[in-house]
């Protein structure tokens, strides 16, 4: 009996596997945390680089899940930095989650700003990197399997239903279906099961349900035109779906330490760049700062958003006055004037091509 209920089906959690890259000058530095790395059987070594272009190289050529990235070198010909970070989003969509492995705790407050994932001083333990693993596997979701012997889970019953009448009602109960393991002493005779019959329950006796029936087309049947025509119609109905979905407005949602803050993007006049964040400016008067660069916004956010200057994007909607001589725009319903550059000149002119194609009167 012991040994049937030894092998009864439990759950165990094994990790994502995830591949990693190093970028680290001091090459110690960077075989320990390797060294780290490989006590994690979910963790797989694509590279190491030790400075700044052979880093961004290895990245765009093995697209790791993982980055490990010192940012204060002892070595400053690597010119490693945060920096790092915003070259990657010029040239990727999906950006790897970036593990800082530094020996300057000081920099962590700006490192939040670019979005790393977390924040290691050396040398790297592997207490320490167990807890961002569950974390980061518990963004992309966990794995379940199950240790148990195929036979016995295929032998154990599903759950099925049970109809008992009172009062001439009928009703529908759920019940697990028994099975008794007979222990013999003779090792050679099988563990016998013991099934309760269920009577199936009729369809009248089931509760009202809707029930979609779909047109099978086959060779036997012809096919009538009116089903030709219905089927079609399901068709375009399931198109219309699609395009009204794909037609709702952008929903922007500015992150920052689990506050997820949601921004109709209609609702913005303009963004502003503030070193290596953005200040997003509301119709409202209001300003919410994003920790992202304006060249990140530029490279997410399409039509009506223009970029007409270093620091500035602008929405179209809002723009109210251009006045080329001085260079500047005006915001509607505000005092606020936005310079724009001579080197985003032709984005100005499609700015205004483009109000002018629109139910448009020039006095």
């Amino acid at each position: 009996m012991n040994s049937v209920s030894n092998a009864l089906p439990q759950k165990v959690r094994q990790l994502k596997n995830f591949t990693y890259v190093i970028i680290d000058d001091n090459q110690d530095n960077a075989l320990k945390t390797k060294a780290t790395a490989e006590s994690f059987q979910s963790l797989r070594y694509l590279a190491v680089a030790d400075n700044y272009d052979d880093g961004l190289d290895i990245v765009l050529e093995h697209n790791p899940d993982i980055i490990f990235l010192e940012i204060d070198p002892l070595d400053k010909e690597s010119k490693l930095s945060l920096q790092f970070i915003n070259e990657l989003h010029r040239y990727l969509s999906i950006v790897p989650k970036v593990f800082i492995t530094t020996t300057n705790d000081s920099l962590s407050l700006e490192a939040l700003k670019y979005g790393v994932f977390d924040y290691f001083i050396k040398p790297l333990e592997s207490k320490e990197l167990r807890k961002s693993l569950f974390r980061l596997e518990k963004e992309f979701g966990g794995v379940l399997i199950s240790t148990a012997v195929p036979q016995l889970v295929s032998n154990i019953p599903p759950i099925a239903p049970i109809v008992t009448t009172e009062n001439h009602e009928t009703k529908v109960e759920t019940e697990i279906k028994a099975i008794e393991l007979i222990a013999t002493t003779d090792d050679s005779e099988p563990i016998q099961e013991i099934e309760q019959e269920i009577p199936e329950l009729a369809p009248e006796e089931s509760e009202s349900q809707e029930i979609v029936i779909k047109p099978e087309i086959t060779d036997e049947e012809p096919v009538s035109d009116e089903s030709i025509v219905e089927l079609k119609e399901s068709k375009t109905v399931s198109l219309v779906q699609t395009e009204n979905i794909r037609e709702k407005p952008l929903v922007i949602c500015v992150k920052s330490y689990g506050d997820y803050r949601y921004i109709d993007a209609t609702d913005i006049c303009y963004l502003q760049a503030d070193n290596n964040s953005t200040d997003i400016h509301l119709n409202t008067g209001e300003m919410i700062t994003a920790f992202k660069t304006l060249k990140h916004f530029e490279g997410v956010m399409a039509h009506p958003f223009v970029r007409i200057h270093n620091s500035y994007i602008v929405n179209i909607d809002y723009v109210s006055r251009i006045h080329t001589g001085n260079a500047v725009c005006h915001i509607k319903g505000t005092t606020t004037k936005l310079p724009f550059s001579k080197s985003y000149k032709e984005n100005i002119d499609a700015i205004i091509a483009t109000i002018a194609a629109g139910n448009y009167l020039e006095i």
